[in-house]
């Protein structure tokens, strides 16, 4: 097995940072915002550009995290990804109004854009914001259905087969995103042991 660092400590903290500046300079109204993370790095990484917005515009947006495991549209199904076999179930947490805000739903990768539909869905549950926009840590592309992020912070081409792998100092102990592959890959360096994001135990959650 291969894996190959693509993104290491301070790469992460500039992306965060540079979608946190995106985000306030296409939200002039910083009081209309909310951050939903998307468990589990997802909520990790809403929690930082919280932490970012509100250093930038001195008002520190509601921050909230849903889980998804139940709102996947391949639970039970004989396809289904590991994340929905064997799905890991956080509580989500909501506790302000979504209607007439704009929602930013924080995502650590994109894949199939299957995760990301089941998150717009629990957060209908919630009410009805005004507007939803996506950021993610990284967007791997392989899309399956027409979803797209607003805020990305590094796009990697990957092969379908590939894992991308997300580690946050907070769960996980180190700070990286690597590429696994079950071949060598190209221009390989060395990768300190990584945890797959949200619940599959080694590869990206919004595996198909």
């Amino acid at each position: 097995m291969a894996e190959k660092v693509v993104m290491d400590r301070d790469e992460v903290g500039r992306s965060l940072r540079r979608i946190a500046h995106e985000i306030a300079e296409k939200n002039p109204d910083p009081g209309s915002l909310a951050l939903v993370g998307i468990h589990t790095r997802g909520a990790v990484l809403a929690a930082r550009l919280r932490g970012l917005l509100s250093e930038l515009t001195g008002v520190e947006p509601p921050l909230g995290d849903i889980d998804i495991s139940f709102y996947r549209d391949d639970v039970g199904s004989a396809s289904a990804s590991p994340a929905a076999l064997h799905p890991t179930v956080h509580s989500s947490h909501l506790d302000f109004a979504l209607a007439g805000r704009t929602v930013i739903l924080v995502d650590d990768v994109l894949f199939t854009g299957r995760t990301v539909r089941a998150g717009i869905d629990a957060l209908f549950d919630y009410g009805r914001p005004e507007r939803i926009q996506l950021a993610v840590l990284c967007d791997r592309g392989h899309r399956e259905l027409p979803i797209r992020a607003d805020y990305v912070g590094k796009n990697l081409p990957t092969a379908r087969e590939e894992r991308v792998n997300v580690s946050l100092e907070e769960g996980d102990g180190a700070e990286q995103v690597a590429i696994v592959s079950d071949g060598p890959l190209p221009g390989d360096r060395p990768a300190g042991a990584a945890s797959g994001a949200d619940g599959t135990d080694g590869a990206d959650e919004d595996a198909a």
